[in-house]
């Protein structure tokens, strides 16, 4: 939860940020930036770590690291240590985040994995929508630097309840070595592939980001190549336990591209056609926030009682309809509208979030899961870069070729009316990825004979 926190508290704080530490928009980006790159690129071998040394203490390194480094951002001087010290959040912030699946599955049984997992979903719904108000209220009231400081008490007491956690015997004598190279061949990949998606919306397709995708096909072909033929993979065959966890992960892709993609032009649509300040921006897409807490421990109880196959199809076609309910609002919609299609954008989100990952944690061997939570959380951050990079493309191929409908260089703005003429199209196709989505749903795992049925 920190860790959603921590993102949502950041956009309200990097324009003051800004001001007072004499950056450039480019340098305040890469606050956001270079955490991405970094948290992306070692989730899976994070994960690794946890399974080979005990989750409860990488969680607490993690927790204590991110602390500290919040702390040091709060005091940095100048716009490099922010850089930096971001970065490091985002190394400590890998550790944190595969470790919390890889507890919830050593303490749950398969079978009753759904609700933690999904009070898991509720909690980052929670700092989502608290996140703006909170930070905003901070920033207002003491500074930018105070959001930075809102994380160190609760990274304090994380650590000291993740020591007090009762940690199985480590595994690092059971003859098995890490597997650095496939770790490093990875983290190459995912670093290539995440800059290349961030750089998109900024700089369109150039010859840099070309070689960006390049980079990412290569050191991903090396990546399973070198998985094949080593004998202590860092991805073994079986850590995902079924076919159907790599449907799971799917789902995961197509459902968070879609919703970030829509919550990115659902922005501008506030900002720039209706005209709302960044505070009712907030309060009019709170709905999906809201149905994230309190849709996620509903569909924990849809997936025990109807299967991952049923609800996951549900869930994922209810996503779909929420952004093409999105494509549909104009100059003269009202907040009612617009709260139905967030509600509804909220709702399938927070449900998909809870089954999907359902299926690839408890498919997992105990002595894997860490490995499947990073796999899980990996899908989760390249998901939102890809719905953003798809967003910006698309908006900016179908508005209008006048001068001011595009955008103009290094920026992502557009005239309202622009933005109105392209958003249709834009949000259709970013519902028709979620459909993708459905297809892949129909490969997850359906109820057991008799599940969720009352002895009777």
């Amino acid at each position: 939860m920190i860790v959603a926190l921590d993102g949502t508290v950041l956009t309200v704080a990097q324009p003051e940020l800004r001001h007072d530490l004499h950056a450039s928009l480019p340098q305040v980006q890469w606050t956001s930036t270079g955490y991405l790159i970094a948290v992306a690129s070692l989730l899976v071998f994070a994960g690794r770590l946890g399974d080979r040394y005990g989750h409860p203490r990488v969680f607490a390194i993690g927790a204590l690291g991110f602390g500290a480094s919040s702390a040091g951002i709060a005091l940095a001087p100048a716009i490099g240590w922010v850089i930096g010290l971001r970065i490091a959040q985002g190394v400590f912030g890998a550790l944190l985040q595969p470790a919390t699946l890889g507890m919830l599955r050593a303490a749950f049984p398969p079978d009753r994995l759904g609700m933690p997992i999904a009070l898991r979903t509720s909690a980052i719904g929670l700092a989502a929508a608290a996140g703006p108000v909170l930070g905003g209220a901070l920033v207002t009231g003491l500074g930018w630097r105070s959001v930075f400081l809102l994380n160190v008490v609760p990274a304090i007491l994380l650590t000291a309840l993740a020591l007090a956690l009762r940690d199985p015997a480590p595994r690092a004598a059971d003859g098995s070595r890490l597997d650095l190279a496939g770790a490093g061949l990875l983290a190459v990949a995912l670093v290539c592939l995440v800059h290349t998606l961030v750089a998109i919306p900024e700089d369109g397709w150039t010859a840099t980001t070309a070689l960006g995708c390049l980079g990412a096909a290569a050191a991903g072909g090396a990546f399973l190549r070198h998985e094949r033929r080593t004998v202590h993979p860092l991805v073994p065959p079986g850590a995902l336990g079924s076919p159907a966890a790599g449907f799971a992960l799917g789902v995961l892709v197509c459902a968070s591209a879609a919703m970030f993609g829509a919550l990115f032009v659902g922005t501008y649509f506030l900002q720039d056609v209706l005209v709302l300040d960044p505070l009712r921006c907030g309060l009019q897409a709170l709905p999906l926030a809201v149905m994230m807490v309190v849709g996620a421990p509903v569909s924990a109880l849809l997936l025990r009682r109807y299967g991952a196959r049923r609800t996951t199809v549900v869930a994922m076609a209810l996503l779909a309809l929420g952004i093409l309910l999105l494509s549909r609002l104009d100059r003269s919609s009202g907040p009612a509208a617009i709260g139905v299609g967030f509600l509804a954008v909220g709702a399938g989100f927070g449900a998909v979030m809870t089954t999907a990952t359902s299926v690839v944690v408890r498919g997992a061997a105990t002595r894997d899961a860490g490995v499947a939570g990073g796999l899980q959380q990996t899908a989760m951050n390249i998901g939102p870069a890809l719905g953003v990079a798809l967003a910006t493309a698309l908006l900016t191929l179908t508005a209008p070729a006048s001068p001011a409908g595009h955008p103009p260089s290094g920026s992502h703005r557009w005239s309202g009316t622009a933005l109105l003429s392209a958003m249709g199209p834009t949000l259709t196709t970013l519902a028709a990825t979620a459909l993708l989505g459905v297809l892949l749903a129909t490969r997850l795992p359906a109820p057991l004979p008799g599940a969720g049925r009352r002895p009777g």
